[in-house]
C-alpha cells in the first residue's frame, strides 16, 4: 500500500530493550495527505530505516507502508510502518519534478466529441 503527502512533523525518536533484551528504536512522523480534505497520518520508521531514510520535516514523500492492528488488555492498537521511501519533491523547476504533457487543442467543429 502506498501513501503521499507532506512531512509536517518529526516526532522524537524512541527506544529501549525488548524481553529478550534486543535494543530497538522507533521514529515516528506526522504526514499530511494532499486534497480538498487532507488527513494527518502518524507513520513510524523502525530501527535501521530511521538512518536509511532520515526523513525531515517540509520533504514531500510517498511511502510504501503497512498498517497492522494489534489487541492489548482488551483494545485494539493500529500502526502505520514505513518500509519505503520515495522522495518526490523538489522545486517547480526541476525537469524531473513536473512531467512534460503535450496538448491538442482544435477550434474546428469535426474535432469536437459528441458528449
Amino acid at each position: 500500500m502506498e501513501l503521499s503527502g507532506k512531512v509536517i512533523q518529526k516526532l522524537p525518536e524512541v527506544g529501549g530493550n525488548s524481553k529478550s533484551g534486543n535494543a530497538w528504536r522507533k521514529q515516528e512522523f506526522i504526514l499530511e495527505t494532499p486534497g480538498q480534505y487532507p488527513k494527518k497520518v502518524c507513520v513510524a520508521l523502525w530501527g535501521d530505516k530511521i538512518d536509511q531514510f532520515s526523513i525531515n520535516a517540509g520533504e514531500n514523500v510517498t511511502l510504501s507502508i503497512d498498517v497492522e492492528s494489534r489487541e492489548y488488555n482488551g483494545r485494539w492498537y493500529t500502526e502505520v510502518k514505513a518500509y519505503k521511501v520515495d522522495r518526490n519533491g523538489g522545486s517547480a523547476s526541476s525537469p524531473s519534478a513536473m512531467p512534460e504533457v503535450d496538448t491538442f487543442h482544435s477550434e474546428g467543429e469535426e474535432d469536437k466529441l459528441p458528449f
